[in-house]
C-alpha cells in the first residue's frame, strides 16, 4: 500500500568504490579514474593497477581494511579525513548495503593492470531479490556465490562443492540453479515455476514420450521429436545442449533395441523377431 522510495545509489555505495580507486591508482601508468553512470541505471568504476588482496571475496570475508597499498602515504591521509574506512572492511560494507537494498552484490572485474567495480541500482532479478527477502538467514558469502548463479558467472568447483553440500543449488555444471531448500521459502509463483522448468524430468519421462509418440502415429523424424521435447528440457541447456540431449535419448533407446531408424530418415518401433 505505501512502498518505500530511495535512492538509486546510496551516497555510500559511491563514495566507497571511487575512495578505492584514487587509493589504489597506479599512478605511474599516467592514466584517468573513471567514472560511468549508465542508462540502465549501473555505475562503473575503474583505476589502473592490480588488486593487491588475493581476491575480492577474500576481502568480504575478513572484516578489517586491507593492510598493503600501492600509495601508502596518500592512503594514510585519506585516513585523516576519513575518506577510507578505518574499522572493518570497506568493500565488505558495500556488500551489505547492496544485501539490504535487495540489489545485486556488487560485481569486480580484476583482469589485466586494472580494476573495475560495477554497482547496480536497481533490483536485476525479482526473483533473487525475493530470495534475499525470504531468507534471512543467508550469510554474505552465501549471497555472493548465490548471486553468481543467478547471473550464469563462473564458480569455482570448491564453491560449487560448498553450496551443493548446504543444498543451495542444484543441477550439472555449467546448467547450475538455485535449489528448492532455497526456493521454498518464496511466496513468488514465478520463482518456484522457474524451478521446476530448470529441474526439469528424468531421462524415463523423456523416453515415454518418445515411445508414446511412435507408438501412436507409426513413426518419427527428428524434428518431430525434438519439437516434442524442446519445450519440456531445463530452460537452462542451450539449444545445442537440448540437440544433444534428444541424440543421447534417441540413441539409449536404439542400444536397448527399441527403436530403429529406416531410410535414414524415420524412427520406428523395432519389432522383435
Amino acid at each position: 500500500m505505501f512502498p518505500d522510495t530511495l535512492l538509486r545509489y546510496d551516497v555510500f555505495t559511491i563514495r566507497e568504490p571511487l575512495c578505492n580507486a584514487i587509493a589504489h591508482q597506479d599512478y605511474s601508468l599516467s592514466a584517468r579514474i573513471e567514472v560511468v553512470e549508465y542508462e540502465d541505471e549501473r555505475m562503473r568504476f575503474k583505476n589502473y593497477g592490480t588488486f593487491l588482496p588475493l581476491s575480492v571475496e577474500s576481502v568480504v570475508e575478513n572484516d578489517f581494511p586491507e593492510s598493503r597499498y600501492h600509495n601508502k602515504f596518500l592512503v594514510e591521509a585519506m585516513r585523516n579525513v576519513k575518506m577510507v574506512e578505518t574499522e572493518g572492511g570497506g568493500i565488505r560494507k558495500l556488500y551489505m548495503q547492496q544485501k539490504k537494498r535487495f540489489f545485486p552484490m556488487p560485481k569486480y572485474d580484476l583482469g589485466g593492470q586494472t580494476v573495475i567495480c560495477e554497482i547496480e541500482g536497481r533490483v536485476l532479478d525479482e526473483n533473487f531479490a525475493k530470495i534475499l527477502v525470504n531468507n534471512p538467514n543467508l550469510t554474505l558469502a552465501d549471497i555472493i556465490l548465490l548471486d553468481k548463479v543467478q547471473k550464469h558467472e563462473h564458480v569455482s568447483e570448491d564453491s560449487l562443492a560448498y553450496l551443493r553440500r548446504k543444498k543451495y543449488v542444484e543441477g550439472r555444471k555449467p546448467n547450475v540453479y538455485l535449489a528448492f531448500s532455497v526456493v521454498k521459502q518464496s511466496k513468488h509463483v514465478g520463482l518456484k515455476t522457474s524451478y521446476i522448468k530448470n529441474k526439469s524430468f528424468d531421462d524415463d519421462y523423456f523416453k515415454k514420450l518418445i515411445i508414446d509418440y511412435i507408438t501412436n502415429f507409426g513413426k518419427a523424424t527428428r524434428q518431430e521429436l525434438t519439437a516434442l521435447l524442446e519445450n519440456k528440457l531445463p530452460e537452462t541447456l542451450s539449444k545445442q545442449q537440448k540437440f544433444d540431449k534428444v541424440t543421447n535419448l534417441l540413441s539409449s533407446l536404439k542400444k536397448k533395441g527399441i527403436i530403429k531408424i529406416i531410410d535414414r530418415k524415420y524412427w520406428v518401433m523395432a519389432k522383435s523377431d
